[in-house]
């Protein structure tokens, strides 16, 4: 195992044992066995460090998302991606915590990750005329809900003993933004451009130019931001 790794590991285990969210720089060198000098021209700093370890934490957990297959009803597979950020978090409440602290200076890069699978599934639902707001805008507001959502139960248990807490607010936030049917004949503009935008996005078409597409998708998301 050379220095990185031990670190890592080091630090990945006292963080898990800690009662709150963080550790120190001497008490991961003195777990690794090296030097404060070696840890910082490997991290560059305590929050190169700690967001390092968060990468690592989470890479299990995107690995498998990563790794899913679409399944036939997208809105399906954004219910139950919910879930599994939920109990990811619930599971491993100090590097979630951790992910999504202000006091991290160095965003990891697994948070931008989660949010790029959970867009990937919001272009799916558009494609699918089963998004009734543009997919950027649905993945802030889910990304934001789901976040919100963790971090209550994980430092507010108390204020939220309700075990279907989650999925209730899962459902209201997802259903808001979702509907049941495809595209129909009497779609609003703003339903019918995010879908056609989805659709070019997933297959462009070749006889358009490169600006043309993007002057075309820019066009279908003003449309479809209403």
């Amino acid at each position: 195992m050379d220095a990185r790794e031990k670190i890592l590991e080091a630090a990945a285990e006292l963080l898990a044992a800690a009662p709150a969210a963080d550790v120190s720089t001497r008490a991961v060198c003195e777990a690794a066995g090296v030097g404060a000098p070696m840890l910082y021209r490997l991290f560059g700093d305590k929050a190169g460090l700690l967001a390092a370890v968060v990468d690592r934490g989470f890479e299990q957990y995107l690995a498998s998302k990563r790794a899913a297959r679409p399944g036939a009803d997208p809105v399906a597979d954004l219910k139950a991606g919910w879930d599994n950020h939920t109990r990811f978090a619930l599971e491993h409440p100090n590097h979630y915590r951790l992910m999504y602290s202000p006091e991290l200076t160095a965003p990891p890069a697994a948070a931008r990750e989660a949010h790029d699978l959970l867009h990937a599934i919001l272009e799916r639902c558009a494609a699918a005329g089963r998004l009734t707001v543009p997919p950027a805008l649905a993945t802030q507001m889910i990304m934001s809900a789901n976040v919100g959502a963790a971090l209550s139960m994980l430092t507010r248990p108390e204020q939220y003993p309700d075990p279907g807490f989650s999925a209730r607010l899962r459902d209201a936030v997802i259903d808001s933004l979702t509907r049941s049917v495809g595209p129909e004949r009497g779609d609003g503009v703003p339903v019918a451009a995010a879908t056609l935008a989805a659709r070019l996005r997933a297959a462009p078409p070749e006889s358009f130019t490169a600006v043309e597409a993007a002057l075309l998708n820019q066009w279908l998301g003003t449309l479809a931001e209403g």
